[in-house]
């Protein structure tokens, strides 16, 4: 990386003691949010391992930002965060209470509205399963903007997951329901190109997921199985011994997680 301070020396149990400690305080999100509750519940274990990888990175771009949790708890953490997406939140509540400059982007199509080299990271997490063409430009366009140390963080669901293959077993496909989001789904139509962003385009293995790295010119890179860890409480933890059974073979977990270190190339000759 650098010879500059991280911005937080924390542990992933600190991280994650941090978030629900702001939860409770009601400093993070307004949990009267459904959404809000349910998404950190469920993303919260996955947002700590993103906010792990950053540590050292100031200048923190999310690409695809959705909601703004993730983006929240790296300002919480003390990062200069900016967030992108195509659907329009700069009047959403969890942006303006956290003061994370927000643009509409489409990520697929559109050019990152950042320099060159101006960022230290970039997240997109959950969200180029979502993508309708090629992975490849959306992830180029990610490196361009990185500074040469700066770390790029993709999570993608795992096609190959328990869930998809019980689904499979059962007769089930493992993408979303196919009359709504299939046979009869309207396109968005972005300059003069067609996108399907609510449903599942794309699953990928960890293969796929380092050739995509590959592609883009990264040689430092790590991909590996995301615990399926939900924030419970109660009676609810019988559930998480469950979900330690099923995380036990890592092959079979719900998502992918690579975290990649960008690196100039060396000089021709």
């Amino acid at each position: 990386m650098s010879s500059t301070p991280p911005v937080h020396a924390l542990s992933k149990a600190q991280i994650f003691d941090l978030a629900v400690r702001a939860r409770a305080a009601g400093t993070y999100y307004d949990t009267k949010q459904p959404a809000l509750e349910e998404d950190f519940h469920g993303s919260l274990d996955r947002f700590c391992d993103i906010a792990l990888a950053f540590r050292e990175c100031r200048r923190v771009l999310d690409a695809a930002s959705g909601n703004g949790l993730l983006p929240a708890l790296l300002k919480l953490l003390g990062h200069e965060v900016y967030a992108v997406d195509i659907i329009d939140h700069r009047a959403t509540e969890l942006y303006r209470r956290h003061q994370i400059p927000f643009q509409i982007c489409n990520v697929e199509a559109d050019p990152l509205p950042f320099a060159d080299a101006s960022l230290d990271g970039v997240s997109c997490s959950q969200a180029l399963e979502h993508f309708t063409h090629s992975h490849l430009p959306p992830v180029l366009e990610m490196s361009r903007v990185l500074r040469a140390g700066g770390v790029l963080e993709i999570d993608v669901p795992n096609a190959v997951s328990l869930r998809n293959r019980s689904r499979m077993l059962r007769g089930k496909h493992i993408t979303w329901d196919y009359r709504e989001h299939y046979l009869y789904a309207r396109p968005i139509v972005y300059n003069g190109r067609e996108f399907y962003p609510i449903r599942h385009n794309r699953e990928f293995t960890k293969a796929e997921l380092e050739l995509l790295l590959r592609e883009a010119g990264y040689v430092e890179y790590d991909v590996r199985f995301l615990r399926d860890r939900r924030v419970r409480g109660g009676a609810r933890k019988l559930q998480s011994a469950a979900s330690a059974l099923r995380d036990a073979l890592p092959a079979l977990r719900k998502s992918l997680i690579a975290v990649a270190v960008k690196r100039d190339r060396p000089a021709a000759g």
